[in-house]
């Protein structure tokens, strides 16, 4: 009898197919794969209200003003926050400086300071000047150093040298630069349309207006390019609302006396506006 049920077993595994797992794992991986789409095409077709309401991000732009405050308080040069963004106070000991110098990459230096004797010297920042004052910070003009834990700024040396006699018997020694008219007094709109005005950034704040060149009335006014204007009629440029009040004045018939830097000695351009 156990032969019997052997051979039936024998003649039952002869009779069915042999199994194809190649043909198995991928039919698995084709039903996987329905499975996937259909998950993609359910969350298509969803609607986004059942979610909740979806909203775009807005645009958000400040007021002219308060983009004015923003740029004018913000110094590309300096954004390690070693400069101080406002005035700081002047030390009142008796240091001179003669020579800086700034590492932009790293917001370091040094800087060549004098003490009371007049001996010269050359510090980097961090070290100390004097007992009780460290070298602090440096920057183009100006250096900044710590007393007792008060922070103090000391400004470079700019004095020039009182300039000498031309040999053909040109302008005495020490008298300042004479004034430039405006060689054809040149239009209003003129003005206007051909000069343009940058502001000049030092320390987060504007300390002249650099003017550039857009058309013929340019030199027509006696400007040169690389001109910078730091006064308007005796007052100095120090905020955006001096460009502001320099753009008013440009009327018909108006006199404008205007301070520029021109190289390293200054120049005074007096304008008398026409009508056109």
């Amino acid at each position: 009898m156990r032969e019997a049920f052997s051979d039936t077993i024998r003649n039952l595994g002869n009779r069915l197919p042999p199994i194809n797992w190649l043909s198995v794992v991928e039919k698995l991986l084709l039903g996987l794969l329905a499975l996937q789409c259909a998950r993609l095409l359910w969350a298509v077709l969803t609607p986004v209200g059942s979610f909740g309401p979806w909203e775009g991000r807005q645009a958000h732009f400040l007021p002219v003003a308060e983009r004015q405050a923003l740029f004018s308080s913000f110094d590309p040069f300096y954004r390690g926050g070693l400069q101080q963004s406002g005035g700081g106070v002047v030390t009142s000991l008796a240091l001179t400086v003669y020579g800086i110098r700034l590492n932009e990459g790293s917001g370091l230096g040094s800087a060549i300071v004098a003490g009371p004797d007049g001996v010269q010297n050359s510090f980097a920042v961090g070290e100390e000047i004097m007992p009780g004052v460290v070298l602090k910070a440096v920057a183009f003009d100006h250096i900044t150093i710590d007393r007792g834990g008060a922070e103090e700024q000391l400004f470079l040396d700019q004095s020039q040298p009182a300039p000498t006699a031309a040999p053909d018997g040109g302008a005495p020694a020490g008298l300042p630069p004479s004034p430039i008219a405006g060689m054809d007094n040149p239009g209003a709109d003129m003005v206007k349309r051909d000069v343009g005005f940058t502001p000049r950034m030092q320390n987060g704040r504007v300390t002249g207006l650099i003017l550039s060149a857009r058309g013929p009335g340019f030199q027509q006014a006696g400007f040169q390019p690389g001109d910078i204007v730091t006064q308007v009629d005796g007052q100095p440029i120090g905020s955006m609302s001096d460009l502001q009040a320099l753009q008013g004045k440009i009327v018909p018939g108006a006199r404008i006396s205007l301070t520029v830097e021109r190289g390293a000695s200054p120049a005074t351009i007096n304008l008398t506006l026409q009508g056109q």
